[in-house]
């Protein structure tokens, strides 16, 4: 009696140990591949999972999405220009059973193949393109990424170009191009301004050419913008209105066909103008 109880115990005792090596805990951003004799059986979900011992041997694949740093890579783009860039590539797992067979090290395959592909596709970016149009090269990138770890069961999520580092010679030239298109478009915009001032004067003085009197007016206006508290000069300017009386006199004393073209001080009309006296008559012996 003693002995078949001890042998029940026992028995029991094996199952038991035999059931507990069989549990597994998958967690909730994991899932668990099951290989049955060396043979893909099935797929895990989250939770307590029962396995059988010696039989079966479960492969947690982490289903997060993970960053890897890329190092910094040389390459030559379109226009001959070498660069230094460095990335950030931001990747996830979709199918876990390829992720598991298809490639033996899923992130350090895909790390390396991130570093050729940059190298390759930055081959044939103009460096223009690459500096100021960086979301184009970036989306470029990761579809021509991800379109090749599909088969790995990978999704590139992202790809960030974060830095890039040019020669010293070509940023001195890219800040002297730069320089020269400010001074371009700061002459362009005060050549403008001196347009649309030329235009403003024109259409002022037509409108003052229809109103004589606005001009002194204006004049008045002028006078009383410069005169400050402390100022003791003033200048006032003499409409030509007044000195017209006085042109008149001088054109037309000036007209062709006048007998003295250059006259002489004026003279009174009522008394005649005095004659030089004759030349003494010369000396005869």
């Amino acid at each position: 009696m003693n002995l078949t109880l001890t042998v029940v115990v026992a028995i029991v005792g094996v199952a038991l140990f035999v059931a507990l090596l069989g549990l597994r805990v998958i967690k909730e951003f994991e899932r668990g591949v099951v290989f049955r004799f060396g043979r893909v059986s099935h797929m895990k979900e989250p939770g307590l999972r029962v396995v059988i011992p010696l039989i079966d041997r479960v492969v947690r694949v982490d289903l997060r999405t993970i960053h890897l740093e890329i190092p910094p890579q040389e390459a030559i783009t379109q226009d001959g220009v070498q660069v230094t860039v460095s990335a950030v590539v931001y990747i996830q797992v979709v199918n876990p059973p390829l992720a598991v067979t298809k490639v033996a090290s899923a992130f350090a395959a895909t790390t390396q193949l991130v570093q050729s592909m940059l190298r390759s596709i930055l081959g044939q970016v103009l460096l223009i393109d690459l500096l100021s149009a960086r979301d184009k090269v970036n989306d470029a990138l990761a579809r021509v990424i991800d379109g090749e770890t599909e088969p790995w069961g990978i999704k590139v999520t992202m790809l960030e170009i974060q830095d890039i580092q040019l020669p010293e010679t070509m940023l001195r030239a890219m800040g002297r191009q730069a320089e020269a298109e400010q001074e371009t478009r700061a002459k362009l915009i005060s050549a403008e301004g001196e347009l649309a001032a030329a235009r403003t004067l024109t259409d002022a003085a037509l409108v003052i050419a229809a109103a004589p009197n606005a001009l002194q007016l204006r004049y008045l206006q002028t006078l009383s913008e410069i005169g400050g508290e402390n100022n003791t000069v003033i200048v006032f300017p003499m409409p030509i209105d007044l000195l017209q009386p006085l042109l008149d006199i001088q054109s037309r004393l000036q007209r062709p066909g006048q007998a003295n073209p250059h006259p002489g001080p004026l003279q009174r009309p009522d008394r005649p103008a005095r004659a030089d006296p004759p030349p003494p008559p010369p000396d005869v012996r």
